[in-house]
């Protein structure tokens, strides 16, 4: 058994679990919706993607060999409206997780042990990892929580329906 395989197969599996609930939020939005706030106050979803995005592109550009932290952030910025459309958030999307799924790729059992600093601070490679999955699926949380207060009725569950289990459960396990 590999650990390390395993642990990057399971890491792997979640990012796109997570970046799945996201896009199929997105799918259900209008243009427009993606710049609403819960009564005036907090982040509406395209500042969710921004924040998200300069993330990954922070964290995993040069992560073997640069602080996760890079000079050329502007953290402050990412919580201001700045997409024009819809469109544009969904490029700035991709372009975070095709970073972050272009560095697992670069993990391999020579550099599994080194040490990234992530705001000078050392992590081991899982450790970093595990930060940043919990980090994102946090916001992404928010993201489909928003999504669905925005649809109300109209939206479509990402998981089971609620009162759906039984028959679920019916189907999984055959009964």
């Amino acid at each position: 058994m590999n650990l390390q395989a395993d642990y990057i197969k399971s890491l792997l599996f979640e990012c796109n679990r997570y970046k799945s609930l996201g896009d199929k939020t997105f799918i259900q939005l209008d243009d427009s919706d993606i710049y609403w706030k819960h009564e005036g106050s907090g982040n509406s979803i395209a500042v969710l993607v921004k924040h998200i995005s300069g993330n990954m592109l922070s964290r995993w550009t040069n992560f073997l060999t640069e602080d996760g932290e890079k000079k050329w952030r502007n953290r402050d910025s990412e919580f201001e409206e700045s997409y024009k459309t819809k469109k544009e958030m969904l490029v700035a999307w991709e372009k975070g997780w095709n970073c972050l799924f272009d560095a697992i790729q670069q993990i391999n059992p020579e550099n599994f042990e080194n040490k990234i600093r992530i705001r000078n601070e050392p992590h081991t490679l899982m450790q970093a990892l595990n930060r940043q999955l919990a980090h994102y699926s946090y916001h992404i949380g928010q993201i489909v929580l928003l999504g669905k207060t925005i649809k109300g009725e109209n939206w479509v569950s990402l998981s089971i329906p609620k009162g759906q289990s039984k028959a679920f459960n019916k189907v999984k396990f055959k009964d």
